[in-house]
């Protein structure tokens, strides 16, 4: 599969979670579907973002590494998952993406802090 329509795909409510490498826009995509994420941060601002996404938003886990050979091992990832989808703290997960989510929404409607700093901006710039 060269290419999947990834907004489509988390938009599904079979989703449960969704598994990523924790890139900036898959990140953005999957918090403002409300999906909580199982995070494998690989390079860049990734492990960055999985920090954000486990310790600061709390709407995800990050999943441990071995320390011996720097690979994500398949049990760490299923228990990765299975504390997403179904651990004691999986309900807090999905309320704390929805939360954000509706935070984000909230910024872009009119009169919302998007809106306020675009029109900021625009005239600022339109005055130089």
């Amino acid at each position: 599969l060269k290419w999947s329509p990834q907004l489509e795909v988390l938009s599904n409510k079979a989703i449960g979670c969704f598994l990523t490498h924790c890139g900036w826009n898959s990140t953005l995509e999957a918090l403002a579907l409300e999906v909580p994420m199982v995070a494998m941060p690989q390079w860049t601002d990734q492990p960055m973002n999985a920090k954000y996404i486990q310790d600061v938003w709390k709407c995800g886990v990050r999943v441990k590494i071995d320390k011996e050979s720097g690979i994500a091992k398949r049990e760490e990832i299923e228990i990765s998952i299975k504390e997403v989808m179904e651990g004691e703290t999986s309900k807090g997960m999905k309320e704390n993406a929805k939360k954000l989510r509706d935070l984000a929404v909230k910024s872009l409607n009119e009169g919302g802090s998007t809106d306020i700093n675009i029109d900021t901006f625009v005239s600022k710039a339109q005055s130089k």
